[in-house]
């Protein structure tokens, strides 16, 4: 179809095709800038971008987290002038790390609470980046230039370009900047900063594959060999191929250390334990990650640890375990739905009616749309209700086109309901919602229309 439409298009020939481009550019934004880079020189592309530059760094209005997404767009077409502009690899890191040196005046002028513009900085602008560090042949230079711009970084968006130094850098340089990075760190009192130069040493360390240099600023970030420090340096003997040092510094992990994910030690043993050829250990540990958060993918997991014949008993025997826990876990719920078992999901939910918490929409909207999709229309209501519950206790307004979606949707699914096995139909809720929330009169006119 797509090969089809660009034929088509072809045959109106060029001046159709710049008249429709130019009749939409008058329209639409996006489209006007992307016609400004297709017909200017690299020259006024290079302009473009360090006016946009300039001109964001002096705006003074505050920019909303409603419109940090837009913000962030704007960020990512400047990022392409630049592209678009610069083939000189030396010129073009000059210019992506004036962008970087900006993250003040652009994050001080933002609500980046869902982090949009922090992504431009952490993706966009570091593969930019790369691309042009990959084709620079003075690496001197360009060890020095990331040196100078990571090593202060208020915003905590600089160190990527350090945690992908390898990929442009050859080792020597690597080994450079480690000395810069712990030239900087020696004999000073900030510990915020000498942390964080720390911190640059231990991914460049990581990279390189230098154990023993990691080790030793790894523990000499932490003071103490605690649970994290343990684990980091049981990664990094784990990707450096040395199984059984990995394991060691695992079991030195203080056993009444409760801080850190035990979910992170299990994953590392899991391959630690297939690495040494330890089946009995490693289907241990399958059962345990399996046990703490079971899923598809994980059982997935443990089946191709246990064998893929185990599959039917496994879930069987799940299913039972599930159905006589007391306690309510979504992704138990998740788990017999994704496993086929909708009537032991419709029993689990229903008996657990009274926890379905609707605050956390993210975790039940999943639920009552299988539920829905599977057929069990009373099951759905029952967590469409307690979306919508949390809708109208709270007053969110914001979400009030969601609570008159899932209000709808009761009124669809009730006649489908023949029996309402001792919860209140439709008609007592509808009427119980109006009795409770009748001031809520931004809610009920945008229901009725």
């Amino acid at each position: 179809m797509s090969a089809d439409r660009k034929r088509k298009l072809t045959v109106l020939g060029a001046e159709a095709l710049a008249d429709a481009l130019l009749e939409l550019a008058a329209r639409v934004e996006v489209v006007d800038e992307l016609v400004e880079r297709l017909i200017a020189t690299p020259k006024e592309n290079i302009q473009r971008y360090k006016e946009k530059l300039a001109a964001l760094k002096r705006r003074q209005r505050f920019i909303s987290w409603r419109e940090s997404a837009a913000f962030a767009h704007e960020l990512e077409m400047l990022l392409a002038d630049l592209e678009s502009g610069v083939d000189d690899p030396r010129i073009g890191l000059q210019l992506v790390a004036a962008f970087y040196q900006a993250d003040g005046d652009i994050f001080e002028q933002c609500d980046d609470s869902y982090g949009n513009v922090g992504n431009v900085f952490q993706y966009n602008a570091k593969e930019l980046f790369v691309s042009y560090a990959s084709d620079c042949p003075d690496k001197q230079w360009l060890g020095r230039l990331v040196f100078d711009l990571c090593r202060k970084d208020d915003y905590g968006v600089r160190d990527t370009l350090v945690d992908c130094a390898a990929q442009y850098l050859p080792e020597s340089e690597v080994r450079n900047l480690i000395t810069r990075f712990q030239a900087s760190a020696e004999g000073k009192a900030d510990d915020f900063w000498k942390h964080h130069w720390m911190h640059c040493v231990q991914s460049l360390a990581r990279q390189v594959k230098d154990v023993p240099l990691f080790e030793q600023t790894r523990l000499a970030s932490s003071g103490t060999p605690t649970s994290a420090a343990c684990v980091d340096i049981a990664r990094v003997h784990l990707v450096c191929g040395d199984a059984q040092t990995a394991l060691s510094w695992l079991q030195q992990v203080p056993k009444d250390d409760h801080h850190h994910n035990q979910h992170d030690q299990d994953r590392l043993l899991l391959e630690i334990y297939g690495k040494t050829g330890d089946k009995d250990r490693q289907k241990e540990v399958a059962w345990r990650i399996f046990r703490r958060h079971r899923s598809a993918r994980a059982l997935s997991e443990l089946l191709s640890v246990i064998g893929q014949d185990q599959k039917d008993g496994v879930v069987a025997g799940e299913v039972t375990d599930i159905l006589g826990e007391k306690t309510f876990s979504r992704s138990n719920a998740m788990f017999l739905v994704e496993t086929g078992h909708l009537d032991a999901a419709e029993v689990y939910l229903l008996n657990r009616s009274d926890k379905l918490d609707g605050d956390f929409y993210s975790g039940l909207l999943p639920l009552a749309e299988a539920m829905e999709a599977g057929g069990r229309p009373l099951c759905a209501s029952i967590i469409y209700r307690a979306l919508l519950d949390s809708i109208l206790r709270r007053a969110y307004s914001k979400a009030y086109d969601h609570g008159v979606s899932y209000l709808k949707k009761l009124d669809m699914l009730a006649p489908s309901v023949l029996d309402w096995r001792g919860f209140e139909n439709h008609d007592v809720y509808v009427k119980y919602l109006r009795d409770q929330h009748s001031r809520k009169r931004s809610f009920w006119p945008r229901y009725e229309k």
